[in-house]
């Protein structure tokens, strides 16, 4: 989102009274002329208001780059971008193969597809952040990939952080980024982690050293607002949870195993009982690849 055009939007409405004056004879009045701010005057507004605000919103380039693929969780991806996409001083690549858009990878033509901006060969090498999102079935397929686990395998070596979201835990284990790391993925896929040499841990966000995974689905926006406390500071990452007014008040307190009534629990595990065998026969694999 273009921060400078959302603020000549915001500050260049007309300000209009809503409730009118009388004059002596008891007619209304008419309303008073709006007074308009112009374009140059909001922007001048903005950019002086950024300076009064550079400690927050100062410092190097952040550097991202987001693994898009066929078959990942939409909400995986967007949620971690939204706070990123708010850090004002950022560089955010969206990662593949190649540039065409992915999507399902069974449907041809999937209800939102993604464009990425930038292919494994022309990734930069300074990263600050290195994510890569979850989604099934498209997990296990980049799982073995071999094209993408060396992609991850050489950006992981240099980043500043390497993380993930939901099953995309499992993505950077196979390609041997959690050995010896506490990290959490999705909560049916969570224990497949000490296939791969991890140390599952069931919470929203964990950090450990520079490895930082985010939990199921939604726990992205957690996991990016973590993240930009440390890219930045935590004043900053307050003020994306604001703007983004991130306050979730559920209507039902059932968005993790230990509070899910019974009967919710019971169906999704029965549900994802293959999918959890296949994560996990996969991390095997991965790991017989690895020499682990």
């Amino acid at each position: 989102m273009d921060r400078r055009r959302f603020w000549q939007l915001f500050s260049g409405g007309a300000l209009v009274s809503l409730t009118g004056r009388v004059r002596a004879g008891g007619a209304p009045e008419p309303a008073p002329v709006p007074s308009v701010v112009s374009k140059e005057t909001a922007e001048a507004a903005h950019l002086e208001a950024m300076s009064r605000y550079a400690t927050l919103l100062g410092g190097p380039k952040v550097k991202v780059a987001m693994l898009v693929y066929p078959g990942m969780f939409l909400q995986d991806l967007v949620g971690p971008l939204a706070v990123f996409e708010s850090l004002m001083n950022r560089e955010i690549h969206l990662v593949w193969k190649n540039l065409d858009p992915v999507g399902s990878e069974k449907d041809p033509q999937p209800l939102i597809p993604v464009r990425p901006t930038t292919t494994f060969a022309q990734c930069p090498d300074d990263l600050d952040v290195l994510f890569v999102p979850g989604g099934v079935p498209g997990t296990f397929t980049m799982m073995e990939d071999a094209e993408v686990l060396r992609f991850l395998a050489d950006k992981g070596r240099t980043a500043r952080f390497v993380t993930s979201v939901c099953t995309g835990s499992l993505i950077l284990g196979a390609a041997g980024l959690l050995r010896g790391y506490r990290a959490t993925s999705y909560w049916s896929t969570v224990d497949v982690l000490k296939e791969l040499g991890a140390t599952p841990v069931r919470e929203r966000v964990v950090i450990d050293r520079n490895r930082i995974t985010g939990g199921g689905v939604t726990a992205g926006i957690d996991f990016g607002l973590t993240i930009a406390a440390l890219l930045t500071s935590k004043e900053y990452a307050q003020a994306i949870q604001l703007y983004l007014e991130y306050d979730p008040a559920p209507p039902f307190d059932a968005g993790s195993p230990d509070k899910a009534p019974p009967l919710a629990r019971q169906f999704l595990t029965d549900m994802f009982t293959g999918m959890v065998d296949n994560a996990r026969h996969t991390a095997r694999r991965a790991m017989q690849r690895l020499g682990g």
